[in-house]
């Protein structure tokens, strides 16, 4: 597969952190924001996604008022389906600057520890995930992978590309559209919690769908 390069059509990921501490929230957000759209390191889950085939595949770019209202529209429509996973703590939802959805799911909800095969109990939530984005068509999902810092960077690194990767396959077998979709690892590389306790180790053992709406030009 190749490196999807077009930025307007990939999710948004911040992909540096401040020496002393990992990025926030909020930080990441804004930096999505200037970045416009380019993941370093987010691969094409289909190896022919050109610009051309990904508009195509979603029917048309979106354009002007109507992309926010679009996201806003998708934003609600995944906190209802995904409200049981986000009062146990188990999902966020989150607007991010330029129109971006991001969607974050625990460890608790997706993986084993030292695992990439899905759990049978997450079926459920990725099913009520891919009803809401097959709706919504008109956009990109870029699947990213995250793991705590036990073991080595090069092996949590491949882990959380596979994690990554599995979340995609079954996206896709929920017939949402694998042109719409890339993938990234990120490996030990952005904790949002300290790897000292097992609390923030499990915060940092998850998987963020960013949602990025396809815009016309």
């Amino acid at each position: 597969m190749k490196k999807h390069w077009t930025p307007i059509l990939v999710t948004s990921l911040a992909l540096t952190a401040c020496a002393d501490r990992p990025l926030t929230y909020t930080e990441t957000g804004a930096l999505i924001g200037a970045a416009s759209g380019a993941v370093i390191g987010a691969v094409a889950y289909k190896k022919d996604r050109t610009k051309g085939a990904v508009v195509g595949a979603v029917g048309g770019g979106l354009a002007g008022a109507g992309v926010g209202a679009y996201m806003d529209a998708q934003k609600r429509d995944l906190e209802k389906n995904l409200a049981q996973e986000i009062q146990a703590g188990q999902a966020r939802v989150e607007k991010l600057p330029g129109d971006v959805v991001r969607v974050t799911m625990t460890n608790q909800t997706a993986f084993e520890t030292d695992s990439s095969t899905i759990k049978p109990g997450f079926n459920s939530t990725m099913d009520k995930l891919a009803d809401v984005v097959v709706r919504y068509g008109k956009t990109t999902l870029t699947v990213v992978g995250h793991t705590d810092n036990v073991g080595s960077d090069a092996y949590n690194q491949r882990l959380s590309e596979r994690r990554a990767l599995s979340v995609a396959q079954y996206l896709e077998s929920r017939r949402v559209n694998g042109m719409r979709l890339a993938t990234a690892g990120k490996g030990e590389g952005q904790p949002v919690a300290s790897n000292n306790t097992e609390s923030g180790r499990q915060a940092n053992r998850r998987v963020e769908i960013y949602v990025e709406p396809v815009v016309q030009g």
